[in-house]
C-alpha cells in the first residue's frame, strides 16, 4: 500500500520517530489508542491502524475490556508481533495479584510478554463484586482500598520486569506529587507516566519534573475528550488555517515539536479510519509546518483562562493534581 503522501506504510512506519526509555528500549513515539473502542470495532480498526495507516504502537488496557479484540486485531494485521510495541495497564482492583491481571491481559493479547506494562491509576480498588471495573461502597462513592499501598503494587511490576514477562514498567496519572512520595522507595524508576496533556492541560510543571527524572510523557487524549472544545478553539483554529493543516493535525503536531526533541509520547484514539491515519501523519506534518511562535502559543492557551482537564473520575481522593475539579 502507499499512502497520500506517495511513501509505502513501510517507508512511513520507518519515518515515525522512536523515543528512548529509561531501560535503553526504544517506544514509537506515536500510539493508536483502543480506550472506548467497542470490541466489535477494535479488530478492523486495530488491523487497519497497523497494515494501513502504519501504526507500530498499540496502547490497551485491562479495564478498556476488549484486549481480546485488540489482539485479534494485531494478528489480523499480519505484521509480526516483534514488530509491534504493546503497552497495557493493570487496573485498580487488581493491585493485590499484579501478574494475575497481566496474565489475563497476555492471553487476550495473544502474546507472552508486554513491551510495557503501566499502574492505570495509582489508586487500589476493593473487588467487592459490586461492578466489574468500579466497585462501589453502599453510599455510591468509589471502594478504594485504603488499606494497600502503591509501592507494593510497583514491587510487583519489579518482578515481573526481572521475569522478563514486560520489557519496561511504568505509571499513569501520577501527579507530581503522587511521584515525590512514591520514588525514593522503589528500585525501578518508572519509564513513563502516561497523562492526561493537550493544550488546555499543558501541564507545563509536571512534564519539566518528568524530563528531569528520566520519566518518558505519554500524552493520552492529545485532542480532548468526547465532546472536547479543544478542537474548536479559535486560536486552534486559526493555526490551522493558517499552516492549511486541521485543527486536529495542529493538535497532534503541537505534541510533535516535544516528540522531536525526544520528549513525548502521544496516543490518539479514532473509531474513524480516516482520522486513524491522519492523526499518525499530523504529527508529521503539524510539527514541520509550525512555527516556534505557533509553539510558544499553543503553550499559553490554558494560561488564557482555558485551562481545563476532560478527564477526572470522581475517585474522591486527591491526586495531587492541580486544578482537579472538587
Amino acid at each position: 500500500m502507499v499512502t497520500n503522501s506517495g511513501e509505502s506504510v513501510e517507508e512511513f512506519t520507518m519515518s515515525v520517530p522512536k523515543i528512548k526509555l529509561n531501560t535503553g528500549a526504544e517506544i514509537p513515539a506515536v500510539g493508536y489508542g483502543t480506550w472506548q473502542l467497542k470490541p466489535e470495532d477494535a479488530v478492523t480498526q486495530v488491523a487497519y491502524a497497523i497494515k494501513e495507516a502504519g501504526y507500530r504502537h498499540i496502547d490497551c488496557a485491562w479495564g478498556y475490556m476488549n484486549e481480546a479484540a485488540v489482539g485479534e486485531g494485531i494478528r489480523q494485521s499480519g505484521v509480526p508481533r516483534s514488530e509491534i510495541f504493546i503497552t497495557s495497564k493493570v487496573w485498580g482492583t487488581w493491585h493485590r495479584k499484579v501478574e494475575a491481571c497481566l496474565d489475563e491481559t497476555l492471553a487476550a493479547l495473544g502474546t507472552d510478554y508486554l513491551d510495557l506494562y503501566l499502574m492505570h491509576w495509582p489508586i487500589p480498588l476493593n473487588p467487592n463484586g459490586s461492578h466489574p471495573i468500579i466497585p462501589l461502597r453502599p453510599d455510591g462513592t468509589r471502594d478504594i482500598d485504603t488499606e494497600w499501598d502503591i509501592k507494593d503494587t510497583w514491587k510487583q511490576f519489579e518482578a515481573l520486569l526481572d521475569k522478563g514477562k514486560v520489557r519496561a514498567i511504568g505509571v499513569s496519572n501520577f501527579s507530581q506529587k503522587t511521584l515525590e512520595a512514591f520514588l525514593p522507595h522503589v528500585r525501578t524508576v518508572p519509564a513513563v507516566d502516561q497523562l492526561e496533556l493537550h493544550v488546555y492541560n499543558p501541564d507545563h510543571a509536571l512534564v519539566a519534573y518528568l524530563h528531569a527524572h528520566g520519566i518518558v510523557p505519554q500524552a493520552y487524549s492529545p485532542l480532548g475528550s468526547t465532546n472536547s472544545p479543544i478542537i474548536q478553539d479559535e486560536t486552534v483554529k486559526g493555526i490551522a488555517d493558517r499552516v492549511g493543516l486541521t485543527p486536529a493535525d495542529v493538535l497532534i503536531g503541537w505534541h510533535g515539536a516535544w516528540i522531536a526533541s525526544g520528549g513525548r509520547v502521544v496516543i490518539p484514539r479514532s473509531n474513524t479510519q480516516s482520522r486513524i491515519a491522519s492523526n499518525i501523519k499530523g504529527a508529521a506534518a503539524a510539527a514541520k509546518a509550525l512555527t516556534a511562535e505557533d509553539i510558544k502559543t499553543l503553550d499559553g492557551i490554558a494560561a488564557t483562562g482555558k485551562q481545563k482537564r476532560l478527564v477526572t473520575p470522581p475517585w474522591g481522593i486527591d491526586l495531587g493534581f492541580d486544578n482537579w475539579p472538587q
